[in-house]
């Protein structure tokens, strides 16, 4: 008792895969829906893809009450600069705006990796950004505790002159693996296309269902 716990950070027990990866068709963003506390899960419709604006999108890994609150407060941040400046912002403006942020809360324990993407005049943009302030700029990035097999799907097979079938199915493969070999990611996968009109919801497809989709297919595959 007393001051001896004093200084100890709560120790997050995360899981998550969320994707993000520009191609010459715009963008696509593509996430699971599950919630864990270690081995405990908590939720399977966790809305992972938070809806700034019209042509905005950010992704939630971490603390689901950190990412959620500061892309919200993002989100505001975002239609105060629209309303000042009679103009959409920018992605990469958004993103310094969370990078500020963050950087101002550094040390105070928030966990969150987030992707902030959207369509603006310079064309497709895609940011990551977290906790510690860091903001990066690149073609496709991944994020959770299932990320390293997204990245192993995305690295073999991302190509740039991607047609909008190839990548949709590029992302839904992604998620599926990792949601297969990750006990933290699961449930929904929920996928995005952004392009120069803003996002449209592709489809909310169970794991599950994808699990016996693919595996008709690799047995037709090696039997042909």
């Amino acid at each position: 008792c007393g001051n001896s716990d004093q200084g100890q950070s709560v120790k997050f027990a995360k899981g998550t895969t969320t994707l993000a990866f520009k191609f010459d068709g715009g963008i696509i963003v593509s996430v699971d829906s599950r919630s864990t506390m270690g081995a405990y899960i908590a939720s399977g419709t966790v809305k992972k893809v938070i809806e700034i604006n019209p042509f905005l999108l950010g992704t939630m890994a971490g603390g689901a009450a950190d990412c959620s609150f500061w892309e919200r407060n993002l989100g505001m941040q975002c239609r105060m600069y629209e309303l000042r400046n009679k103009k959409r912002i920018t992605v990469a403006a958004a993103s310094k705006l969370l990078a500020n942020t963050m950087s101002s809360y550094r040390g105070y324990g928030l966990s969150m990796g987030t992707m902030i993407t959207g369509w603006d005049e310079t064309g497709p943009q895609l940011y990551y950004v977290d906790d510690d302030g860091t903001r990066l700029h690149g073609r496709y990035f991944s994020v959770g505790s299932g990320s390293t097999y997204a990245y192993g799907v995305l690295d073999t097979y991302y190509r740039p002159d991607l047609t909008v079938e190839e990548a949709i199915d590029l992302g839904k493969r992604a998620i599926y693996h990792a949601c297969h070999r990750d006990a933290m990611s699961g449930s929904i996968n929920n996928l995005y296309h952004v392009t120069k009109d803003g996002w449209v919801k592709i489809h909310a497809i169970d794991v599950n269902d994808m699990h016996y989709e693919f595996l008709e297919e690799k047995k037709n595959a090696m039997s042909s």
